[in-house]
């Protein structure tokens, strides 16, 4: 939805954006080309214990991977490789840019070099039980045949978050959006001010809000309060 709203602002997205599809009818806005740089420097810190004919099946759908769905602690580090360093240079070499992917939570560190000082951040949560359903609902309709559970989900939606929090956000200039502040446009100025870009603040569309949320751990719970804290969303 956020990145829906720059899609018209002038913005390279990166390379083969995915297509529209039942999850997401307005696109995506997400590219192959970073989420695969993203891929392979996962690789090197989570080497899978999926099956090889899962992977087989899985690279057969053209998708990346299921790194999206690991589990980093915060003090991880990841280094970039020389060929996807050299991709990360090509990328962001086209600005102005604008790249989706959430793999980002964990693999900013590496493309941190390659990005141009007046780089801005924009990070969107909303209530990590409605994430964890639309997570499931992902993985149900990809890669139904591995297994990933409701506590692995929102133990991956609270490594991603942490990440940010922790290791991230003191550098650069972030801003932190509630979900529904996208839906009510309470943020769109702020979001305009610091990009010095204009959005489309018609895109986001609340009848697209169709995850029922399920009741999130108290672990989760607190990082919620802390990204609502940032993005001075009352709950």
């Amino acid at each position: 939805m956020l990145a829906g709203t720059l899609a018209r602002a002038g913005y390279y997205m990166g390379g083969w954006l995915y297509r529209a599809n039942a999850a997401n009818p307005k696109g995506f806005f997400e590219s192959f080309s970073v989420n695969s740089v993203n891929e392979r420097l996962l690789t090197s810190v989570s080497p899978s214990t999926r099956s090889r004919s899962a992977f087989k099946r899985i690279w057969r759908t053209r998708f990346p991977s299921e790194r999206w769905l690991i589990r980093l602690p915060v003090d991880t580090p990841i280094e970039g490789d020389p060929r996807s360093l050299k991709r990360i240079e090509r990328l962001t070499s086209k600005t102005p840019f604008a790249f989706k992917d959430p793999r980002f939570c964990y693999t900013l560190d590496a493309w941190r070099n390659h990005l141009p000082e007046d780089t801005a951040f924009l990070c969107i949560f909303r209530e990590p039980g409605r994430t964890v359903q639309s997570m499931l609902k992902e993985h149900q309709r990809v890669y139904s045949d591995l297994p990933f559970s409701i506590e692995e989900a929102f133990g991956v939606w609270n490594d991603m978050y942490r990440h940010v929090l922790e290791r991230h956000r003191h550098r650069g200039d972030w801003l932190f959006i509630h979900f529904d502040q996208m839906l009510d446009g309470s943020r769109a100025e702020e979001i305009e001010t610091l990009l010095n870009a204009p959005i489309d603040r018609n895109f986001p569309d609340k009848r697209l809000q169709r995850s029922a949320p399920v009741k999130a751990p108290a672990y989760v719970l607190d990082t919620y309060q802390e990204l609502c804290r940032l993005s001075g969303f009352d709950t």
